[in-house]
């Protein structure tokens, strides 16, 4: 990227990329046309992560969010073509190979462009620049550096670009905006420039009113100012909105700086050079060192630990902006404690005055959290003051702590915290000390009030459970016994106090093996059982516990419910249908559990806790609640999935046979989809959802809505090519089908597993599934299903290349759904025997049998069917050498595909239509043709034999090949 060297050594560059206010791009300061709104939302998702990668879902999702149009793939590729284009300017100006410009990679996309051509990423650069200028006491350079990062700002970042993604990007970049402010504040404060302070600060007080270290630099600006008056009365006013929204008092650095306007502290003047004003010190008279032990088996958490350097390092935050704070959340035994006294003793050196630490018992197996007050007591003995001198009320001694932890670099470790309210007493008010604390709630009062930097503490990765397990029990144990070791850890699912358990019960019993602890952990019903150890702090069952008796009851009858859910995660509308709430107070309840970190909002309005979690819940939803609470759960999220499953399939193909209508349990709540897209996005989202519901239907027993769920996703999964899926489901149903009795549901589970079977070239096995469909059919005298199971026995002859028997099939199946007046079965039907007499060379047959399938199906406007028949007629028109008439039938079913989602079926018709392309000469547009296909085929993992047959035909033209 090119760059040009200003007056007073301000960096530009020759090409700028700008998202912070419209997004635009110049070059030598000339604005480049980059088309409509859209479009440019595409450059600046790419922008905005420039120089890395960005895959295509990523950018759909960032563009449009969860509501995609019809064909976004197809819109976004030729966003990204005009883009290339327009950026030609910019790569010429560089002067370098490949220069600014959007590059193609191995699933994605990347802005080629050096990070400081974007105003985003200069801003940030220049920020971190600033800051380490404070560090290092070069105050003048900072104030340089923070005023050229600020004027980057033209604006609020990609104004208008309305998606989950640029909303959460804009926030933040929002956040480190006002960060920047705020620190360029306080070093002009430090170089006695209050008086330029006093045309800014009012307005942006005014715009966060809440913010108390805002109000410090206004308030002492105006000191400085001659305005102590003003300064006062701006405290109040800050008071009174925090008492009245937060209920609480203003900070004691805030407190500090009032009471030293009202008696004109002289510190408070404005400095004379660069040194701000420091406060008397007043040294502790002991320096205590009370953290326990480190851990002595600490494994992993390096990024961890990392980041409670970054939160907590001193100095870390400028000068007057309080104490630093970090918090430590996450669920119980993940080990919270074990990270904190790792850090603490790594970095003793940073606190020559002493450590102090507390259990604070918040959420102990058994007995009371600890009282504030009497830890608080502790603190002061252990700061060297006498047990008779001490205060007798609680602010009294809350002031002495304070006074005696003033100026001193003490760190505080205040483990296990129930709530912000035990916490806040033990703070001191010194921006010398540091605090860490550790809990299993989000503590979002403190981080209101105070501004905590928090560290949510996720289970260990799979190498890292494992390095735990080396190190307790022995590299030797592991290997003796590799395949029990591994099913070991997948129960523990990275929690380290269920590693440490498991662990601890084969070191004091040399006779349990690996495998015999594994097959206790089996039955989920007794697992928590095997986790175990009679003592409390190593009984999983106990500390999970210790976290669900501190729920309020709702709370708590939701946390049970949602053990119910039959897969992993649930959605925000099932989980209504599951607990019969309101979806609006569901969401309060559900952030409690999230506050206790029981639940995990894992993505956007999805739900899923621990495995070992809810195993636990388990165990509650059987034992707590009344009789049939559980079973009544269970009913009610099942049927919300297969109603809404069959309502939005009825979306994807209207015109697909009916079943009679089933009963709804009260408090089911299924989804109101209203169009085609909207069920394609809610099978997108719940799919793997719904495949592991119709296995945990049949096991609980209710196989009628197992069985009509599976039929329900058949459409989605086939129009996604997912057929292992398909077989999985059906294989499942047809048992469930069995055991009902039901003939038909029988019949139609052979002929879906016929279908996977046939299009991943299983045929014998189809010829079998088919072949009990047919007999089911007739002897049940159910024409209607003897019919589909002639149409599919038509196309598996096709796929075999028996053109003769599979029109003998397809005629059947006309012929019974004209006897049944079966409009859209007659015309797949007739569709099928156009298909065929194309394979046997009579092409104007197929053509005539074509015109009268669209017909039936315009008529009913059935969309999946005209994609079909479209594509079968575009074959007839080729083999009769009317290429523009195929070109122009294969476009139509295309566009139809598409817009169904189904991905199979348009890439067999890209494929059709190359080999027109390539009949007429059009070598390029066949080849673009074919890796479109070729790279639908890859990502919907279709069969190998079909990517293969692709690549061959790439080869042929000489094109690249994936």
């Amino acid at each position: 990227m090119g760059f040009r060297i200003l007056p007073r050594g301000v960096v530009r560059v020759a090409v700028e990329f700008r998202v912070l206010g419209e997004v635009e791009v110049r070059v030598d300061g000339r604005r480049l046309e980059l088309g409509p709104a859209r479009q440019r939302c595409v450059l600046a998702a790419l922008a905005c992560e420039a120089p890395h990668m960005v895959t295509v879902d990523q950018l759909l999702d960032r563009v449009w969010g969860e509501r995609p149009p019809q064909r976004a793939r197809e819109t976004l590729y030729s966003y990204l073509s005009r883009l290339r284009r327009a950026l030609q300017p910019a790569a010429t100006a560089t002067g370098t190979d490949g220069g600014a410009g959007i590059t193609r990679r191995d699933g994605g996309y990347e802005l080629t462009v050096d990070p400081a051509a974007v105003d985003l990423h200069r801003f940030r650069s220049l920020g971190a620049e600033a800051r380490t200028a404070v560090r290092a006491g070069r105050e003048d350079e900072a104030a340089r550096l923070f005023e050229e990062a600020l004027a980057l700002w033209r604006g609020e970042m990609c104004p208008g670009m309305d998606s989950d993604w640029f909303n959460a990007r804009r926030e933040t970049a929002q956040l480190e905006r006002i960060a920047a402010v705020l620190d360029r504040n306080d070093v002009q404060l430090r170089r006695g420039r209050h008086a330029e302070l006093l045309s800014t600060l009012p307005a942006l007080a005014d715009s966060h009113p809440l913010d108390e270290r805002l109000a410090g630099q206004l308030m002492l600006a105006l000191y400085r100012g001659g305005r102590p008056a003003d300064a006062l009365q701006h405290y109040q006013l800050l008071r009174r909105r925090l008492a009245d929204e937060l209920g609480i008092d203003p900070g004691p650095p805030l407190q500090e700086l009032y009471q030293g306007i009202l008696v004109s502290d002289p510190r408070l003047a404005a400095p004379p050079g660069d040194t701000a004003p420091k406060p008397p010190t007043a040294p502790a008279t002991t320096q205590p060192r009370q953290l326990p032990a480190p851990p002595p088996l600490f494994t992993g958490r390096g990024s961890e630990l990392a980041r409670l350097d970054k939160l907590l390092t001193p100095h870390a935050k400028p000068a007057g902006s309080g104490v630093l704070i970090a918090a430590i959340c996450g669920t119980g035994g993940v080990g919270k404690t074990w990270l904190a006294l790792r850090w603490a003793h790594d970095q003793q050196e940073l606190f020559p005055d002493g450590q102090l630490y507390a259990d604070l018992r918040g959420f102990a197996p058994s007995g009371e959290p600890a009282d504030p007050h009497t830890v608080l007591r502790g603190f002061l003995e252990a700061l060297g003051t006498d047990p008779a001198a001490l205060p007798t009320e609680p602010q009294g001694q809350a002031a002495l702590y304070r006074s005696l932890t003033a100026d001193q670099r003490v760190l505080v470790v205040l483990d296990n915290a129930r709530d912000s309210d035990q916490v806040l007493p033990l703070l001191p008010g010194s921006p010398s000390c540091t605090v860490l604390i550790t809990s299993r709630h989000q503590l979002p009062g403190l981080t209101a009030s105070h501004g905590v930097g928090r560290l949510t503490l996720d289970t260990l990765d799979t190498t890292e459970a494992r390095d735990l397990l080396v190190r307790r029990i022995g590299a030797d144990r592991l290997a003796a016994e590799p395949d029990a070791a591994a099913e070991l850890l997948r129960h523990c699912a990275g929690l380290p106090l269920a590693v440490g358990v498991l662990a601890a019960r084969v070191t004091t019993n040399p006779v349990l093996t690996l495998a015999g602890l594994a097959a206790e952990l089996r039955d989920t019903a007794t697992r928590l059982d095997a986790l175990e150890t009679g003592e409390a702090s190593a009984d999983v069952r106990a500390v999970f516990a210790s976290s669900y008796l501190a729920l309020d009851p709702d709370s708590a009858r939701v946390f049970r419910r949602l053990a119910q859910a039959p897969a992993a995660d649930i959605a925000l509308p099932a989980a209504a249908g599951l607990t019969a709430l309101p979806p609006a107070r569901l969401r309060t309840l559900l952030r409690r559990l999230q506050a206790h970190h029981l639940v995990q909002e894992h993505r956007p309005g999805r739900f899923s806790c621990h495995d070992l979690l809810r195993s636990y819940a388990l165990e509650l939803a059987r034992t707590e609640g009344p009789a049939g609470e559980a079973d009544a759960a269970l009913t009610r999220v099942l049927d919300h999935y297969a109603h809404t499953a069959y309502a939005a399939d009825l979306l994807l193909l209207p015109h697909r046979d009916r079943l009679d209508p089933a009963p709804t349990a009260d408090g089911a709540q299924p989804e109101q989809l209203a169009t085609h897209e909207a069920a394609m996005a809610w099978f997108t989202r719940e799919h793997p959802v719904l495949t592991a519901t119709v296995e945990h239907a049949v096991r609980t027993g209710h196989d009628a809505q197992a069985w009509r769920l599976a039929r329900a996703l058949s459409t989605f999964l086939a129009r996604r090519g997912r057929w292992a899926d398909v077989s999985a489901v059906h294989t499942t149903a047809l048992a469930a089908a069995v055991r009902l009795g039901d003939t038909a549901a029988r019949a139609e589970s052979h002929r879906t597993l016929a279908w996977a079977c046939t299009e991943t070239g299983r045929y014998a096995e189809a010829h079998e599934q088919l072949a009990h469909a047919l007999a089911l059919s007739e002897a049940d005298g159910d024409l209607r299903s003897a019919a589909h199971t002639h149409l599919a026995a038509g196309w598996l002859y096709e796929r075999e290349e028996d053109r003769a028997a599979a029109l003998r099939h397809d005629q059947r199946a006309v012929d019974l759904f004209t006897s049944l007046d079966d409009l859209p079965g007659r015309a797949r039907a007739l569709n099928a025997v156009a298909w065929d007499h194309t394979g046997l060379g009579d092409h104007a047959a197929a053509v005539r049998h074509c015109r009268q399938a669209l017909a039936i199906q315009r008529e009913l406007n059935d969309e999946r069917g005209q994609a079909a028949t479209w594509d079968t007629l575009g074959c007839a028109h080729h083999q009769l050498g009317d290429h523009t008439a195929a070109v122009d039938c294969y476009e139509h079913s295309l566009d139809l595909n598409r817009a169904l989602g189904h991905r199979y079926n348009e890439a067999e018709t890209l494929v059709h239509l190359s080999r027109t392309h390539r009949a007429t000469g059009a070598t390029e547009a066949a080849a673009r043709a074919l890796r479109e296909a070729l790279a639908i085929h890859l990502d919907i993992d279709a069969p190998a034999t079909e990517v293969d047959e692709v690549r061959a035909l790439l080869r042929e033209l000489d094109g690249p090949t994936a």
